[in-house]
């Protein structure tokens, strides 16, 4: 098995859409990088000068109406129907001060987790498109009944293939998610500030990053399932743009109760340590009104664990039932 993942290993690493996929990757988390220098800039003089301005002109407004403001909206509060914002957040006529205006300076522990979120969907999806084509290729141009005449123990063959993509998935993965991590930090540092990253944040940090490795590696080896069971890489794509269309994007829309048996709620659910969505509760009041109010829920990490595990773990085996009984022909 070690030698048959070894040669599975070197022919996905020569593969030419395996470089032009790593590529495309390593380009985008320079974009990433990229696009967070940009946005963690300073202000310039020009527009230092102009929030000096416009907060001059708001703090004179707010010194001669305030107070009159203030009283207004209290009594406006007072007709308000049920159920109604809390005073506090429907009227806050605070004096104005110079730092609530123009440009926050970037925050590393806020933009981060982000930027692994986002970096784990960029390397999950690049994963199943190079699984997709290393099966689905072979299956479409007849190469995989030329390989099981050398090999004809067909699980074997399966389980190499599979655990090539995921151990080959594994060192992108970890060069990707630490340049956005050291990148992003030496830029925030230097633009912005790093205050607040302590050894329990990096921790955290480090565990984020642990478990978007190992969804990479899940998502290619998937991808192979996928691509095995399509017998093509175009089939395996639209299968794979479908689901995210049709059932995360219009149905997940649609029906915002079933959210949490989504695959996309239960990966932010696995890479964050845990999620929340939000769902609209409508109901009909005393007065006989109609209103809706929007109610935040949680779905827990071993949720989304398990839910990710159990997926893997039915699309393998399917996958192995179809390899081993289909004509490869």
């Amino acid at each position: 098995m070690i030698r048959l993942t070894s040669v599975e290993l070197r022919r996905l690493i020569a593969r030419r859409l395996t470089v032009v996929g790593v590529a495309a990757v390593l380009l985008i988390t320079a974009f990433l990088l990229f696009a967070t220098w940009r946005n963690s800039q300073p202000l310039t003089a020009a527009e230092q000068q102009q929030n000096q301005v416009i907060f001059e002109q708001i703090h004179k407004d707010w010194e001669l109406h305030g107070e009159e403001n203030q009283a207004q909206c209290e009594k406006d509060w007072e007709s308000q129907p049920d159920p109604k914002p809390t005073l506090e957040e429907m009227c806050n006529y605070t004096e104005p001060k110079l730092e609530d205006f123009g440009r926050p300076k970037t925050v590393f522990t806020e933009v981060i987790p982000d930027l692994l979120l986002g970096s784990s969907y960029l390397l999950a999806f690049a994963g199943f498109l190079i699984g997709a084509s290393f099966l689905g290729a072979e299956f479409s141009s007849g190469a995989i009944s030329n390989w099981l005449t050398f090999e004809p123990r067909r699980l074997r063959v399966y389980g190499s293939k599979l655990l090539a993509l995921a151990v080959g998935m594994i060192p992108l993965a970890v060069v990707v998610l630490a340049l956005v991590l050291g990148g992003t930090f030496l830029i925030i540092d230097h633009l912005g500030t790093t205050a607040g990253t302590t050894g329990k944040a990096w921790g955290d940090l480090t565990e984020t990053a642990g478990r978007a490795v190992l969804l990479a590696a899940a998502a290619a080896a998937l991808g192979g399932v996928v691509g095995s069971l399509l017998r093509h890489t175009a089939a395996a794509i639209g299968v794979a743009m479908g689901y995210v269309v049709l059932v995360e994007a219009v149905f997940g829309g649609f029906l915002t109760t079933a959210q949490p048996w989504l695959i996309r709620i239960n990966f932010d659910a696995w890479v964050k340590h845990g999620t929340t969505y939000f769902v609209d509760k409508c109901q009909t009041s005393v007065d006989g009104g109609y209103f809706c109010e929007t109610v935040e829920k949680t779905v827990s990490f071993e949720h989304g664990a398990w839910y990710l595990a159990v997926i893997t773990v039915l699309l393998i085996a399917a996958g192995a039932g179809a390899f081993y009984r289909r004509d490869v022909n």
